[in-house]
């Protein structure tokens, strides 16, 4: 894959000015994708940094887990399960970034002779091999003679990039066959950057160049190891957008992309509560009610069985999104200017005469502009959202040292929403909490464990 690795090296690592990326921020990413010994639907994450596609990889588990199947002992799978479900779930990001189907999609893998494991134990044979002949899988080691997850000691940045070969597929059934027939490079050394490369060549480079807001942002900071907002949204949606708000907005006279539809797994951020930045509907509402939540340095997992988390958009919902479309700043408010095109926008009575007198009556002082509130009170009044008052919920975070005991476990909780804010029940104000009031603004957490969880 040599011809290609210049490409795909500067796409996802950048070109750091010290000539390389650092030994230590390739050790971090340098894992596979390996399942907790307690906890067996759960990835394990080992060091900071691969966060940014394991916990996407996660969150689609845990949704071919919970509404796939049985969830009733979602928490347990056999080794066969484990092998089945993750290679479902890479072959459906892999075919979610797919461009083009009629190009036909690609895998990453170890050319013939060239694993870590075959290196350790026959260096010459591995310098003897050609980089570009496909390897059997009946030549795949069997589990036990796997390198593991971590065994990249002896394995360099450059020695990776020159071991590699691209195995092109040309339709779905094919590719969820490979995919599978690889689990145990997957699971191996490397196995989350072959997925990451796999995912990359089969969306094209010129394609993820094209969405990405800032060509010169690679995927992965070669600085601190942290995945970008791109990499992020290339797993969840199928596209490298840098942005995480509703469609597209100008400015500048420059297009900056967002999302464009409706996503299976969601995304919250802590940015938010800071106002860094502002989530679409498109995240905040995916398909199912599972959401990648993220820090200022690391990406976890909230999700529920609750289905009406995630139902069809309420009149109510589709007025505040439209609305907020108006209002890019998130200011809380348009210029009186646009609420005939908010009303048109929302299939409202838009006559002139009408729109004036709405105008009156929600700027009685005449300052020039109307607020989100008064107008959603006026045009949509008590909606029920359709929510329970209380639900069960959860919370994976792939990092020991993260957890309670330093054991990966999924923390358990029970989640109320509320309409309004409630001193008497205010339980806590944890990262987690103000998260998830960016989708919620009147949640409250009660968790089962004698701390919340944590983002970090």
């Amino acid at each position: 894959m040599s011809d290609l690795s210049k490409e795909v090296v500067d796409l996802v690592w950048g070109r750091p000015s010290s000539g390389g990326v650092s030994a230590s921020i390739f050790r971090r990413w340098a894992q596979g994708f390996v399942f907790c010994e307690n906890e067996h639907t759960a990835l394990e994450q080992f060091e900071g940094g691969p966060c940014a596609v394991l916990a996407p990889v996660q969150a689609f588990i845990l949704k071919n887990i919970l509404f796939n199947r049985d969830s009733s002992n979602w928490k347990q799978m056999t080794e066969e399960e484990q092998k089945n479900t993750l290679c479902s779930t890479l072959s459906e990001i892999l075919e979610s970034a797919c461009s083009s189907p009629s190009t036909g999609l690609c895998l990453v893998t170890w050319a013939k002779g060239q694993s870590p494991q075959t290196s350790t134990h026959n260096n010459t044979q591995t310098q003897s091999q050609p980089q570009d002949i496909q390897v059997p899988e009946s030549s795949q080691p069997p589990p036990e003679q796997q390198p593991t997850a971590l065994a990249a000691e002896d394995l360099g940045f450059e020695q990776f990039h020159s071991a590699l070969h691209k195995r092109s597929v040309m339709s779905v059934s094919s590719l969820r066959e490979e995919v599978l027939s690889l689990y145990h490079t997957w699971r191996g050394c490397c196995g989350v950057l072959l997925f990451l490369y796999s995912v990359i060549l089969t969306k094209g480079i010129e394609n993820i160049k094209n969405e990405i807001q800032d060509t010169l942002e690679p995927l992965i900071d070669p600085v601190h190891g942290h995945g970008s907002q791109s990499l992020v949204n290339l797993l969840v949606t199928g596209h490298a957008v840098s942005n995480v708000w509703d469609g597209d907005r100008e400015c500048s006279g420059m297009k900056l992309h967002g999302i464009h539809e409706q996503a299976s797994v969601g995304f919250l951020t802590l940015m938010e509560s800071l106002r860094y930045c502002k989530v679409g509907t498109f995240l905040k509402s995916p398909k199912f009610p599972i959401w990648i939540l993220g820090s200022e340095t690391h990406l976890s997992v909230f999700f529920a069985k609750e289905m009406s988390l995630v139902g069809p958009e309420s009149p109510s919902e589709q007025a505040r999104r439209v609305f907020q479309s108006f209002d890019p700043e998130d200011n809380g408010f348009i210029p009186d200017s646009l609420l005939e095109d908010v009303m048109k926008a929302l299939d409202l009575v838009s006559e002139p005469e009408y729109v004036s007198l709405v105008k009156s009556k929600l700027d009685p002082e005449n300052l020039g502009i109307i607020l989100l509130g008064p107008f959603l009170l006026e045009f949509f009044p008590d909606q029920d959202s359709g929510i329970p008052d209380s639900f069960p919920v959860y919370h994976y975070n792939g990092l020991k040292q993260s957890n309670h005991n330093e054991k990966v476990e999924y923390v358990e909780g029970t989640a109320l929403v509320l309409g309004f804010e409630d001193p008497m029940v205010r339980t806590d104000d944890t990262p987690v909490k103000r998260c998830l009031q960016t989708r919620w603004p009147y949640i409250e957490l009660l968790w089962t464990t004698d701390r919340s969880p944590s983002l970090n």
